[in-house]
């Protein structure tokens, strides 16, 4: 994967609430060489990022249309299309009309889903893979078409919470199409422990790094191959080798499939670590129980002051939450406690065994939906040396409340992989394909 540049913004005081253009923003991150790039139906394609949707404004479509809008601030320059069919090709593009950032055009003649991309002047093709269309969607997409990293800053240098009386770093991810893209809002990763997240800062980090920066970068420039809808990244079922695409003609499956961009939120832990990602205490291990207090800080304090200074998706559909360890056990507690702010859960190799498997009880006592988390992803290494017992039957509880394998949750079991950073990076990536969904 590429190495993005390390970067670090002006501290914030979070008192401000400053929009992060407004203190100082940061180097929109290394560009690339887009020349001689193609899109899927040319020797190579290059890649782009976006947020995608279906239905929207205009009413219906004619049987065998659809609607495409992308939005970027094109300026001086025009935006064309390219793709596989209702009279695209991949050699010439097709222009759009445009209004303001936005351009917009209807496509007939569909019969089946194609695929597609953007270029600025029709020569700079969009990053990423292909966007794919079916007949009846209507799709916005905020691609990039230069930035090929995003940027891992330090957001807030001692964010201050009067629920836990302290003070704490928050680290973000900012992705490839923040700067580039203004119109882009994104959803958001809070993340537990979050000085061991950075492939860009292994200096924070104690045990080694998730390479969470690395994983997102290399989803928005390139696909993996998949199988069933399961992307074959790191660990995950019918997986192997991960198998790079840029459409679905790269792959043998015809599955060319990535995850949406997002921006990540490391929230450093500290010295009250074991106090605040458990709920209950636990009689063989000193402290614990101060979960709820730590899950109320996401709530109140740090998420409004992460929607106040960034361009996020706030909505539950969008706000996801991870973690590993103990912070897999907290996910999966906030989870329950507040599933009307984080739809989305990855636990990675969660403590399911602290005080008795309490948070299975906690689990089985979930609401029906929709009151409850909207997809879970849960996953362990093999064998005793990373509890898989005790996480095979929380994912039993799980399924038990009617959660769908596949579409709403995935439960990974990785042979020869220990309870370490070095096999929650690798695993990670699947379970972003999983919450966050695909890019369309």
């Amino acid at each position: 994967m590429r190495r993005p540049r390390s970067l670090t913004l002006p501290v914030l005081a979070i008192a401000s609430l400053l929009p992060l253009a407004a203190c100082g923003g940061g180097d929109a991150g290394t560009t690339g060489d887009v020349s001689s790039s193609r899109g899927h139906g040319g020797a190579s394609a290059s890649s782009s990022s976006s947020t995608s949707g279906t239905g929207g404004e205009g009413g219906s479509l004619p049987a065998g249309a659809a609607l495409i809008r992308v939005h970027y601030p094109a300026g001086s320059h025009t935006v064309a299309l390219r793709g596989s069919g209702a009279g695209l090709s991949w050699t010439t593009g097709q222009s759009l009309e445009g209004s303001g950032s936005t351009f917009t055009v209807t496509l007939t003649g569909l019969t089946a889903p194609i695929e597609w991309k953007p270029l600025l002047d029709d020569a700079t093709w969009s990053r990423g893979p292909n966007y794919r269309l079916a007949p009846g969607e209507t799709v916005d997409v905020w691609p990039h078409f230069t930035t090929t990293a995003g940027q891992v800053v330090t957001l807030i240098d001692a964010f201050h919470s009067t629920v836990l009386g302290d003070d704490r770093a928050i680290y973000a991810y900012l992705p490839p199409s923040y700067d580039e893209n203004p119109d882009a809002r994104f959803p958001v990763v809070y993340m537990h422990d979050g000085q061991n997240l950075w492939a860009a800062h292994p200096e924070l980090a104690a045990f080694g790094t998730w390479n969470v920066d690395t994983a997102f970068d290399a989803a928005a420039e390139t696909g993996v191959c998949s199988s069933g809808g399961i992307t074959g990244w790191g660990a995950q079922p019918l997986g192997g080798t991960p198998s790079a695409c840029m459409g679905d003609g790269d792959c043998p499956s015809s599955e060319c499939r990535t995850f949406p961009e997002a921006i990540v939120i490391g929230v450093a832990n500290d010295a009250d670590r074991i106090h605040e990602y458990t709920p209950t205490t636990d009689p063989g291990t000193p402290g614990g129980g101060g979960a709820d207090l730590y899950v109320k800080m996401l709530v109140t304090e740090l998420k409004p002051a992460i929607d106040g200074m960034l361009r996020t998706r706030p909505d539950v559909a969008s706000t996801a939450l991870a973690g590993s360890s103990l912070g897999g056990l907290v996910t999966a507690y906030a989870g329950l406690q507040h599933p009307e702010v984080f739809g989305l859960l990855a636990e990675l190799s969660p403590s399911s065994w602290w005080n008795g498997g309490v948070i299975m009880t906690d689990v089985k006592a979930t609401l029906p939906a929709p009151a409850r988390p909207l997809r879970v992803y849960l996953d362990s290494g093999a064998g005793d040396g990373d509890d898989e017992a005790d996480t095979d039957a929380l994912a039993q509880v799980y399924l038990s409340l009617g959660y769908a394998d596949g579409p709403s949750f995935r439960h990974v079991v990785q042979p020869g992989a220990s309870h370490s950073e070095t096999y929650w990076a690798q695993r990670f990536p699947g379970a972003m394909q999983l919450v966050l969904g695909p890019r369309q």
